[in-house]
């Protein structure tokens, strides 16, 4: 692994040592993949685990190739020590939003932790609801190794999730573009219509 690399490890690990050191014990970072999609469910991971040299190429999951994020999916899995995941469908995030959405998987994913962090930082400016001590930390897949490991868990949940879709509706390529606003995805909406996976809430102008 290069130095650039290590350095890079060194820099987010030392980050989530700042909350760790203040005496709050496990520290759990979380993350969203898909609130900006306009298709599929929004799925927020909260993961906690400690820094390895198995994990150097841990670091925003919008930084890593599909197949180096799949790799890095498992290798988080077996190393962590836990990690959960938390997921709001296309239907609910009509019903409530999108924020609110994104804040209920998050929730969600942090009570599933089998293990109770003291304190989480959540990717975002906004916190949802807990009772545990919790920090938003804007752009924390890029500052904090345990919010870049969830930013991975929650990227290839999702991915995984969307590409099962695409045998589901068929003609919208949701196995490449995982639901998000492509060219390719507003063609297919034009010619097809909106698939019951479509959140109706999210309008733009070239929706039909």
């Amino acid at each position: 692994m290069s130095s650039r690399a290590r350095s890079r490890f060194e820099r987010l690990v030392d980050f989530d040592a700042g909350f760790i050191g203040s005496g709050d014990g496990m520290l759990a970072g979380v993350d969203e993949a898909g609130r900006g999609a306009l298709a599929g469910p929004v799925v927020a991971a909260a993961v906690i685990c400690r820094p390895h040299d198995d994990l150097l190429e841990v670091r925003d999951s919008k930084l890593i190739s599909e197949n180096r994020r799949e790799f890095l999916f498992d290798l988080i899995k077996e190393k962590c020590l836990a990690y959960s995941v938390g997921i709001v469908g296309p239907e609910e995030i009509d019903r409530i939003n999108i924020l609110r959405a994104t804040m209920i998987a998050m929730r969600q994913a942090i009570l599933g932790l089998s293990v109770d962090p003291g304190i989480v930082l959540v990717d975002g400016r906004q916190l949802p609801e807990t009772m545990i001590r919790a920090v938003a930390v804007i752009k924390g897949d890029g500052k904090s190794f345990s919010v870049a490991a969830a930013s991975i868990i929650a990227k290839v949940t999702r991915d995984r999730m969307m590409r099962v879709s695409d045998a589901e509706y068929p003609g919208y390529g949701f196995v490449r573009n995982k639901g998000y606003g492509t060219k390719e995805h507003f063609e297919a909406i034009h010619s097809l219509g909106k698939a019951d996976i479509h959140r109706k809430s999210f309008r733009t102008g070239q929706w039909g």
